[in-house]
């Protein structure tokens, strides 16, 4: 279905040079050659620039990598679908955040699945961004996402509103406050979610909205795993602000303390994305029927 060339290319990025995918693809080295140089003819563009030390795609040629691909990946998922209509079941391909992984959403997935034996959900979880961009090339059938996305070429569903808190140990002077002010926090060792993460992306935009800045408070770590964050607060080794929802079982347990922030507002939307030719309507409502059922 895949012209073999593509998949040449595809597996030259992957490997990030002509011998690799050679050896990989149980090719010589020439004919992996030919099969990039038959693509340029066909195209009428150069997809690498001439450096001999990496490979760098053109501008041109960073458009035909994209769409190579996507044509993969629709490949795989209409073959995944073939083979699932002939063995009666149904395999998806779900995106989470890190936040996301960390709240109900597993759960939702599982008792799913648990309801239905014969769908096999294969989760990924990675930045907004990344999840988006995956969403584009087809590799992924579903995502939730929190916050403000990427752009608008999906259909989306609300599945809830969540916001952004202060979390302690239960041993920190601010457990027991009823809310601190935005100032007490700049005394305190704080361990954040790196820059590019949708909930230190929201906490960055409240602080400009106050008139300050990261750098304002002592940030003594960052940190891209939501359970490590809350290991770390849990022993008292610093405070962090995440999504009330990461944090309700260990709140509930007596593990960490949430406490808002005075006046703050950080609030965020928990949305399902799929694409607008999904096939399975139904799926999203059930998903959506199993989260407001363990709300």
């Amino acid at each position: 279905m895949i012209d073999p060339k593509v998949r040449t290319l595809i597996r030259v990025v992957e490997e990030g040079g002509y011998t690799r995918a050679a050896n990989v693809l149980h090719l010589t080295q020439p004919a992996v050659s030919h099969h990039i140089h038959q693509l340029e003819a066909e195209y009428g563009l150069h997809i690498f620039r001439p450096d001999k030390k990496e490979l760098i795609p053109t501008p041109e040629g960073a458009v035909l990598i994209k769409y190579a691909r996507r044509a993969l990946a629709l490949e795989r998922t209409a073959r995944q679908a073939i083979e699932d209509s002939r063995r009666s079941l149904k395999h998806l391909t779900v995106g989470l955040t890190p936040t996301a992984g960390e709240n109900r959403m597993p759960q939702v997935l599982a008792l799913y699945c648990h309801e239905h034996p014969q769908v096999h959900i294969n989760i990924i979880t990675d930045t907004i961004n990344n999840l988006y961009q995956r969403m584009e090339l087809y590799e992924l059938d579903l995502a939730v996402m929190e916050g403000v996305l990427p752009g608008e070429k999906f259909n989306s569903v609300l599945f809830d509103t969540d916001y952004l808190c202060l979390i302690t140990s239960p041993q920190h002077p601010f457990a027991h406050r009823q809310s601190i002010r935005l100032e007490e926090l700049k005394q305190e060792r704080m361990i954040l979610r790196p820059a590019k993460a949708g909930t230190r992306t929201l906490f960055d935009s409240y602080l400009q909205s106050q008139g300050e800045s990261v750098q304002s408070f002592n940030i003594m770590m960052e940190l891209d795993n939501v359970a490590m964050i809350k290991d770390l607060v849990e022993q008292n080794l610093g405070v962090s602000i995440i999504a009330k929802s990461a944090c309700r079982e260990e709140e509930r347990s007596g593990k960490l303390a949430a406490v808002p922030i005075e006046n703050a507002s950080m609030s965020r939307d928990i949305r399902l994305i799929y694409h607008s030719d999904f096939g399975h309507p139904e799926v999203l409502e059930e998903l959506h029927a199993i989260y407001d059922r363990i709300r």
